[in-house]
């Protein structure tokens, strides 16, 4: 079948079980936890400038089962292939005089960053545990903060004490990417894995912290995430890079972030740099863009919101450059196929996904004209707006 069908949480949880008995014999977990990658529907690199983002959790997660351990080691095992090997790792339960440092391999960075920063209670003891998980890696649909908040919520279920604040879950899962992999992400990511809504997408305020559900529940339009199946790297120096010049441009117009900016106060200020120029005119654009897609899909106006999408890939690729050519020709085939809204690309960019927004109806053919026209080998899946994480029973 040409669009992937989605593996439900029960069938993953099933796999994370079976995985389990076979690698630790003699045991069986006790717990269980979830929790969704995102697609952002547009917002793109406005979270770490106090802007606005508008994602919504996707019915593909990451599932982890355990239970606890006889000693204080924690034994962490991945059935994903495509993570850095090995895929079993060890490491003690952290102390104050012990705490856990970043190391080979990369993905269990993920992990360990989470368990150094759970606050919530002490870890009495280790554990062991198997991870699974459907969410596409470097796709742009952030793998990394379905693991995070997956495995934060594993540790509330393990220990039996929840956070107190979901913005503070969301938060310790931020630090925890900071500390660990080193990718100095906003806060969307983790915030949707931890309070998605099925049927909704979520408005994030990246300033205050706070967020508004926005209904997305029309049967008649769908959002088709497009896989270019270009893998990327974002703790490169791309993303940091990035980062600065948002913060450099800021300075040079003596504001906060660039939230407080508008593209006035840009054209005023004569920037000479064109790159920095450039990146903030993403920024602020990006800021109101997501602004005015939101009230037009509280309308229903999918028209307007579906050129707002294509606004904001056009400005990713040129003023942003983070597009590449991959992205551009998914979108360009996307858009020019009737029934479609609009489409962009999704994610911090160099590869990944795209997003669109098309009726219903002519899924099976847009997916079909872009798979018949497309330079590359791309994969398709419908995405429904989907809950957050949650404990799972056993």
């Amino acid at each position: 079948m040409t669009i992937t069908q989605v593996v439900s949480v029960d069938e993953l949880k099933k796999e994370a079980v079976e995985k389990f008995l076979q690698v630790f014999p003699g045991s069986s977990p006790t717990v269980a936890a979830c929790a969704p990658g995102r697609v952002n529907l547009i917002g793109e690199h406005t979270d770490y400038n106090d802007g606005f983002v508008l994602p919504m959790a996707l019915p593909q997660v990451t599932v982890i089962v355990g239970c606890k351990s006889a000693d204080d080691v924690i034994t962490v095992v991945t059935t994903s292939v495509s993570t850095d090997e090995p895929r079993k790792v060890q490491f003690p339960v952290p102390t104050h005089e012990r705490p856990l440092v970043p190391g080979t391999p990369k993905w269990a960075n993920y992990v360990k960053g989470v368990v150094q920063n759970f606050n919530v209670a002490p870890l009495s003891t280790g554990f062991n545990s198997v991870i699974v998980s459907n969410v596409p890696l470097g796709g742009g649909v952030s793998s990394s903060a379905s693991l995070e908040v997956a495995m934060f919520t594993f540790l509330e279920a393990l220990t039996g004490v929840k956070c107190e604040s979901l913005k503070e879950k969301a938060l310790c899962c931020q630090r925890a990417e900071h500390q660990f992999p080193g990718m100095p992400c906003g806060i969307m990511d983790q915030f949707i894995s931890v309070m998605g809504q099925r049927g909704h997408a979520l408005l994030i305020d990246c300033r205050s912290m706070e967020g508004s559900l926005v209904r997305l529940d029309d049967a008649t339009v769908a959002v088709l995430v497009t896989n270019s199946n270009v893998k990327h790297e974002l703790t490169g120096s791309e993303y940091p890079t990035r980062r600065k010049h948002c913060y450099e441009a800021a300075a040079l117009l003596e504001k906060k972030s660039l939230r407080d900016a508008t593209m006035e106060d840009l054209e005023k200020a004569n920037i000479d740099d064109v790159i920095i120029y450039r990146r903030a005119r993403h920024v602020i654009g990006e800021i109101t863009r997501t602004g005015d897609a939101t009230e037009s899909l509280k309308q229903n106006d999918y028209v307007t919101f579906g050129k707002l999408m294509v606004e904001s890939h056009n400005s990713l690729r040129d003023d942003y450059e983070v597009s590449c050519k991959e992205l551009d020709e998914l979108v360009t085939l996307a858009t020019s196929c009737d029934g479609v809204f609009g489409s962009r690309m999704t994610g911090g960019g160099f590869g990944g996904c795209t997003v669109t927004l098309l009726k219903s109806d002519v899924i099976d053919t847009v997916v079909e004209y872009i798979k018949a026209n497309f330079d590359g080998t791309a994969t398709f899946f419908v995405a429904s707006p989907s809950d957050g994480a949650c404990e799972l029973s056993l």
